[in-house]
């Protein structure tokens, strides 16, 4: 039975957007199905980390998201400077979550994504050749699409999730906590503004357009999700936690939600995957939510155009669950002890907590380890044994020789090949031109670097003698761009 579609994506946030515009721009056919018919203009992320902008930047659209919101070189929730961050970036951006989505929308529209409302997927259905899609449109009637991958990016309650009988273990991390979207009469003078005394907490962020966020929590009063929220208590929270509610008014949102900690084990099931909050969710501490969602898509992407385009075998898509089912544990687990240390603070110790924080965060090693933790700049992949150090590491932005950056060379979505002039005859250059720019870079260096088009690096080598430098290049080219041995031998790089 033939696929009418390669891929389809369930979810039109931030993870499912930026996935099918790398799939647009791989030249595979995409299909987006989310069930709401219009775009949000309410949302709940608003923290855009540094790794998640070097991402946006390989994509060149670093620039206009940036202009959409504030950059904050302090990560106000533990007071960390981000100033020195070995990025681009070197702070965290203060923007809805409805900006990002409309830019990441804007290019996989460009890019000839199919992006549809009003449809809201119901089940689904796989063998071994395809997957059958299940959904209902905006009239009721019901549908039946099938693709040769589908992919999950439809949150906490995915139904994808569901219809796989994935289980969703972990707990509930907070009850009761209260958003809101207000303008102040008093903003306080340098947003964002965290404050917890044991038995309150209250953070307010601004959105650069006269509308703050704020998050509030108040331990005396815990009510279910869809209980109403009242404007007078969240002043009244703010007064404690934070000493003033800055003459809040004119809310435009209330809503109260209770954030869960859970992880799906499985990431993959066949021809289906899980991918941001349908895969994994937690505290919102830190900010990692929507930037640990966005670079799950980041990472499947590329392996997914590689398998659809027979540049690599099955395989490699295996790789994903590898890759980033630990980051999300890691980040549920981080994002957890940083909303236990402020919320489960007795209030007689809520003076000492702070002091001890602020003593310990002021220690420079600590401070750049938490920061380049919480931006996402330290992610690093497992590789094999044996492999030089690099393998598995970050790339940073390296200026070229051609007066590009290394980012900009990821643009194409290609692999990129950092090496000496002439390091392959141009009869191998021309060969595998497709799948890998060649690229110099200013200045000295030892290595011999292959990036990944998610940035990260696959491959590197010290080896300084030409023709086994060359040798080297070879079978790392064959490797990881799907030499016919290899698919042969089932080998799937990792």
């Amino acid at each position: 039975m033939g696929s009418d579609y390669e891929v389809l994506i369930v979810g039109a946030g931030p993870a499912g957007l930026l996935l099918a515009g790398d799939m647009a721009e791989a030249g595979i056919g995409c299909t987006v199905l989310e069930k709401r018919e219009k775009e949000s203009e309410l949302t709940r992320a608003f923290a855009v980390q540094a790794r998640t902008l070097e991402q946006f930047d390989a994509r060149g659209i670093a620039d206009e998201i940036l202009r959409t919101g504030i950059r904050n070189p302090v990560l106000q929730f533990l007071r960390i400077d981000l100033s020195h961050l070995p990025s681009r970036y070197p702070h965290v951006l203060v923007t809805p979550q409805y900006n990002t989505e409309r830019v990441l929308r804007a290019r996989a529209l460009a890019r000839g994504a199919d992006i549809r409302g009003a449809w809201e997927v119901v089940g689904l259905e796989q063998d071994a050749d395809g997957v059958d899609v299940q959904a209902r449109t905006a009239d009721g009637a019901l549908r039946t699409l099938r693709a040769r991958y589908v992919v999950g990016a439809d949150g906490r309650g995915s139904t994808v999730r569901q219809s796989l009988g994935l289980p969703f273990p972990g707990r509930s991390a907070v009850r009761s906590m209260m958003l809101a979207d207000v303008r102040f009469s008093e903003p306080p003078r340098k947003p964002p503004t965290v404050g917890a005394v044991g038995d309150a907490f209250a953070i307010v962020v601004p959105f650069g357009d006269g509308w703050f966020r704020i998050m509030a929590w108040n331990r005396r009063h815990q009510m279910p999700d869809d209980a109403s929220v009242d404007l007078e208590e969240i002043r009244e929270v703010a007064r404690r936690a934070l000493g003033s509610d800055f003459g809040m008014h004119d809310p435009r949102w209330l809503s109260r939600f209770h954030s869960d900690e859970r992880q799906s084990p499985r990431y993959r099931v066949g021809r289906v995957f899980l991918v941001g909050d349908a895969a994994h969710v937690h505290s919102p501490a830190g900010g990692m939510g929507l930037n640990t969602s966005i670079q799950d898509s980041v990472n499947l992407g590329w392996k997914l155009a590689a398998v659809l385009r027979d540049r690599a075998p099955d395989g490699l898509l295996d790789t994903y669950q590898d890759e980033r089912h630990p980051v999300g544990r890691r980040v549920l687990r981080m994002s957890g002890a940083l909303l236990r240390g402020v919320l489960t603070t007795p209030r007689a110790m809520c003076g000492i907590r702070d002091f001890s924080a602020r003593t310990v965060l002021q220690l420079p090693p600590l401070a750049k380890r938490l920061g380049r933790a919480i931006s996402g700049l330290d992610i690093a992949y497992a590789a094999p044994a044996g492999a030089d150090p690099l393998a598995g590491k970050r790339v940073p932005d390296l200026p070229l020789t051609d007066g590009r950056r290394l980012y900009e060379a990821l643009r194409t979505r290609r692999f990129v090949l950092i090496a000496a002039t002439g390091a392959l005859p141009p009869s191998e250059t021309e060969k595998w031109a497709d799948e890998v720019e060649i690229v110099s870079v200013a200045g000295p260096t030892s290595k011999t670097v292959l990036v990944r088009p998610d940035a990260y690096i696959a491959w590197a080598t010290s080896e300084q003698r030409p023709e086994r430098r060359a040798g080297q290049i070879r079978q790392a080219l064959a490797h990881w761009l799907g030499a016919d041995t290899g698919r042969r031998e089932g080998h799937s790089p990792s």
